[in-house]
């Protein structure tokens, strides 16, 4: 195989087990990449200088298909309730086939790094077929520097190869599509799907695995950092608003959706964003809207017009469209990846069904239970088959990438909260004055008014209520919003009809929680919410 790129001479691809009679392409840049891709027609040049692929029958994740292989290294620390097991056998006998469908190929070869926190590093080699996905994940990952490189031994190795087939009965697989995952020997295995999006979150799969153990927590979530270094961490599942309320141009952007808490503070996982482009608009999210006019982004499944111009309100391939950037492309953004222990933690949720308050103080045992409930909302018309509100609950605010029990990391916050004297908040952005189809999206205006008083600490010396409901702290009065929507009963034209969805949701919370009731104390089984008819 003729090798092309920079690369650690010690460490080619046969390290890896891989060897082929196509050419291997190391470290190539965007330019580089640009060329391959288009020239190989697996993806198109917009107008503004991106570049737009599309993936296919996935265009989006396949949990389904998702499996960790079962060994006696790793098998007492699995949550195997919430992940799929390979046996080693299979795994191997998918290896050596991935090997095989590799072995005429093209290829090409990304030494990156998740984590920039020097001392939690994890270093991982990404071989892919498609060029675009090279590009992909050279932005969403961190870069070595250039003298890093001739010393680069990986510790995770994922080969993405979307033409390859899983054959169930020869696999163990669910369907053609798989990705395994082997924590034991740092291999994570991608087939029959073109949707990139695999690959980060399978390195974020093996962070969730691997840091627990040093006592460090793995997070879904956004962060950001404001001019006297009181960072801020922004939980939430998608749709809640992470990304968009952590562009804050007042505060430093760290990162938009993974990152480490540990002794010396917070740390993104990345060095690039994978932002949601339906609707995007240069009004609402101009940061974000930006990017899609940089050389250098990659679109995914977004719709051209005749003249190649990105259409982001059409969502006829996916609702999920997306955008991939390195976060330089954001004017704010951190060049380190790193910032101090967190002073406010906030927690996102979209209730569709029009029940919890804008935002609300939590205890350090409440912000515990409503982390391992993970709350949110689907609504409507976002997914096929969703006519009408449907709650979520996602542990951990991530349940497809948690390989431990969801205690481990709910145990491992909550001892950070309280070494640290973290504030921690519910924030809501979605329904207010009934639920969806007949009251109306949070206004954002007020959720950022919100967040501004609870982040520079004037909302925590404000007036507060206790939920009937759900027991936590609710503000009386905010400067600058309005107070009618701070109790969401009193924005019920049918306070009676208001009651019967709390009570709704109360039972939905308490049904979720009773897998987690052996794992907490009386304190965080205490901070369950009890409905009570609220006075007229």
């Amino acid at each position: 195989m003729k090798e092309i790129g920079k690369r650690n001479p010690d460490c080619g691809l046969e390290a890896c087990g891989i060897v082929t009679s196509g050419n291997v392409h190391f470290n190539l840049g965007a330019a580089q990449l640009y060329e391959e891709s288009m020239r190989r027609g697996e993806a198109r040049l917009t107008a503004d200088g991106a570049l737009v692929a599309y993936t296919g029958q996935h265009t989006g994740r396949s949990p389904k298909d998702k499996f960790v292989v079962r060994d006696g290294k790793v098998d007492a620390d699995i949550w195997w309730d919430n992940n799929a097991a390979m046996d080693s056998g299979a795994f191997e006998r998918l290896h050596a086939d991935f090997l095989a469908h590799a072995a005429d190929k093209d290829l090409f070869v990304q030494d990156l790094i998740g984590g920039a926190d020097a001392g939690q590093r994890l270093n991982a080699r990404v071989v892919t077929e498609f060029a675009w996905h090279s590009l992909f994940i050279r932005n969403l990952l961190i870069r070595p520097a250039a003298d890093e490189l001739s010393g680069f031994v990986p510790g995770l190795t994922i080969i993405d190869l979307p033409s390859f087939r899983a054959d169930p009965a020869r696999h163990g697989s669910r369907t053609e599509t798989v990705i395994a995952v082997d924590l034991s020997r740092g291999i994570v295995l991608i087939g029959g799907s073109a949707y990139a999006g695999e690959m980060k979150k399978s390195v974020f799969t093996v962070l969730n695995y691997i840091l627990p153990g040093r006592g460090v927590m793995p997070m879904h979530c956004s962060a950001n950092v404001g001019p006297a270094g009181d960072s801020a961490v922004f939980f939430g599942l998608s749709g809640t608003g992470k990304t968009t309320l952590s562009a804050d141009p007042s505060r430093t952007l760290i990162g938009d959706d993974e990152h480490g808490w540990g002794p010396d503070g917070i740390f993104n996982f990345e060095g690039g964003c994978y932002a949601k482009t339906i609707r995007l608009s240069a009004e609402a999210e101009p940061e974000i809207f930006a990017t899609t006019k940089r050389f250098g982004t990659v679109l995914e499944n977004v719709v051209l017009d005749a003249e190649r111009r990105p259409d982001f309100d059409d969502g006829s391939l996916t609702e999920n469209t997306r955008c991939a950037y390195p976060l330089d492309f954001i004017p704010n953004a951190s060049a380190t990846g790193q910032a101090g222990h967190p002073k406010n933690i906030i927690m996102l949720t979209a209730d569709a069904f029009g029940v919890m308050p804008p935002i609300a103080r939590l205890t350090p045992a409440q912000a515990m239970y409503h982390f391992l409930s993970g709350y949110t909302a689907k609504v409507a018309g976002t997914e096929r088959g969703v006519t009408e509100p449907e709650a979520t609950f996602s542990t951990c605010f991530g349940a497809p990438f948690m390989p431990r029990h969801p205690s481990e990391y709910g145990n491992l916050l909550r001892d950070l909260i309280a070494r640290h004297g973290v504030d921690c908040w519910l924030v809501n952005t979605g329904w207010t004055g009934g639920a969806f189809g007949t009251g109306k999206r949070m206004p954002i205006r007020a959720t950022r008014a919100l967040l501004a008083a609870a982040l520079d600490g004037s909302l925590a010396r404000a007036e507060f209520r206790t939920d009937p409901n759900f027991g936590f702290a609710v503000p009386v009065a905010v400067p600058g919003v309005d107070t009618a929507i701070l109790d969401p009963r009193s924005t019920w034209s049918d306070p009676a009809a208001y009651d019967r969805q709390a009570r709704r949701i109360v039972g939905m919370f308490l049904k979720n929680f009773e897998k987690f009731e052996g794992h907490v104390d009386s304190h965080v089984s205490a901070s369950a919410p009890r409905f009570q008819e609220a006075a007229e």
